[in-house]
C-alpha cells in the first residue's frame, strides 16, 4: 500500500465512520464524560477486558476511587481488591503508582500533553493517544488491535501486524482516513472494530465502510490482518499446601516478580512436622495469555496446636478464614478452591 497519496484522498472514510458513529455510539458511562482521570482508568481497564464484562467493575473502581488524589492516597491492598474480577493485576499496581506521579510531578493535575500522559506508569502509546484526543483535542490515532484490523481490510494491506514496526505504519495509515474531529474517530474505530469489523465473521453488511473496503470487494476479509509471528505458550507447575486449622487458614503476599503480583496466595512448602496432616491432593488447570497453568493444592488440616503455632511463627504466614478471605485479593484458581471450603 503506497501512502504517498494527499490524505483529502481518503478522509471521505473517516468523515463516513463519523456519520455512523453519531447514530450508533454504544451508550457507556465514560462517554459522558471529558475527565482524563475517568478516560484513563476506563481505558486500562478495557485494555484486557470485555464491556460487557468490566463495565460493572469500573463503576465500582470510580466510585471508590473518584479523582486522582482518593486513588493516590489509597493503600495498594485495597487498589488490588477493587480491581478483583478483572485480572492482569499489574494494571491496578501501575495505575496506582501513577496517580502518585500525577499528585506528585503534575501537583494532582492529570497531564495535557501525549508526552506528559506517555511517562505514567503502565500508560503506552495506545492510552495516551486516547485520553489526549477524548479529552485535551490532541490529534493522534489511538492505533490498536481494532485500527489494525479496520485498516488492513480496508486497504487490503498485508502489512504483518506482529512487525515491531506495525504501530508507526498502522499510524500513518490512520492519519490519511483521519478526520478532524480524532477523538470521535478514535472511539468510532474502537466501536466499529469491536462491534461490526470482528476478527471473525465481520457484519460487512452493517459496515459504514463496505464501499471502500478493499478486502470485501475481494471477499478477502478473513485474509486480514496478517499475523505471522506467534507467542509460545508457556507450560507451567505451581504447588500450594491449604494449611488450616478450625477455619482457619494460611496465606501470604506475592511479591512484584513473576505473575500475580502482590496477590495473596498460600503457602507453598511445609515442614516435616506436617506432612502427617495431609489430606489428599486436587489439581487445577488454569489458563493465563501465554501460559498454561497447572497447580497442585494439598489440603493440611492441622489438629495439633503446637505444630500450627510453630509453623506460623517460624514463617511468618497470615492467618485468615473463609468469612474475612473475601477482603484479600487472590488468583482466581486459588480464590475458587477457598469458596469450595465454604
Amino acid at each position: 500500500m503506497k501512502k504517498n497519496t494527499q490524505n483529502s484522498d481518503f478522509q471521505h472514510i473517516g468523515n463516513k465512520l463519523l456519520d455512523w458513529y453519531k447514530e450508533n455510539a454504544r451508550d457507556l458511562p465514560f462517554r459522558q464524560t471529558k475527565d482524563p482521570y475517568k478516560i484513563w482508568i476506563c481505558e486500562i481497564v478495557f485494555q484486557q477486558t470485555r464491556i460487557s464484562q468490566g463495565l460493572n467493575h469500573y463503576n465500582n473502581f470510580i466510585r471508590r476511587f473518584p479523582d486522582v488524589q482518593t486513588l493516590a492516597d489509597a493503600e495498594e491492598d485495597e487498589v488490588i481488591l477493587y480491581w478483583k474480577g478483572l485480572g492482569y493485576y499489574s494494571r491496578a499496581i501501575n495505575v496506582h503508582k501513577a496517580s502518585q506521579q500525577i499528585m506528585n510531578d503534575y501537583n494532582g493535575v492529570f497531564p495535557s500533553q501525549y508526552e506528559d500522559i506517555l511517562k505514567l506508569k503502565g500508560v503506552g502509546k495506545y492510552t495516551a493517544a486516547a485520553i489526549s484526543s477524548i479529552c485535551f483535542e490532541g490529534k493522534i490515532p489511538a492505533v490498536d488491535g481494532n485500527f489494525y484490523r479496520v485498516l488492513s481490510r480496508v486497504f487490503a494491506d498485508n502489512f504483518d501486524i506482529s512487525n515491531s514496526r506495525a504501530f508507526n505504519y498502522f499510524s500513518a495509515l490512520a492519519e490519511m482516513i483521519m478526520p478532524q474531529n480524532v477523538g470521535d474517530f478514535n472511539q468510532a474505530m474502537m466501536d466499529l472494530g469491536s462491534e461490526i469489523c470482528k476478527p471473525k465473521n465481520p457484519l460487512c453488511h452493517e459496515c459504514p465502510l463496505q464501499e471502500d473496503c478493499l478486502a470485501f470487494s475481494m471477499n478477502k476479509t478473513s485474509e486480514f490482518p496478517v499475523k505471522t509471528k506467534k507467542i509460545k505458550t508457556e507450560d507451567l507447575h505451581l504447588k500450594y499446601y491449604f494449611v488450616h486449622r478450625n477455619g482457619r487458614f494460611l496465606i501470604r503476599q506475592r511479591k512484584d516478580d513473576f505473575i500475580w503480583k502482590k496477590l495473596f496466595e498460600f503457602p507453598d512448602s511445609i515442614s516435616e512436622k506436617l506432612e502427617p496432616f495431609s489430606k489428599g491432593t486436587k489439581t487445577i488447570s488454569h489458563k493465563l495469555t501465554h501460559k498454561n497453568l497447572t497447580i497442585e493444592v494439598v489440603d493440611v488440616e492441622v489438629t495439633s496446636e503446637a505444630v500450627w503455632n510453630e509453623f506460623v511463627t517460624q514463617n511468618q504466614y497470615i492467618i485468615t478464614d473463609l468469612e474475612a478471605s473475601h477482603e484479600k485479593s487472590f488468583p482466581k484458581p486459588l480464590e475458587n478452591y477457598i469458596q469450595n471450603q465454604k
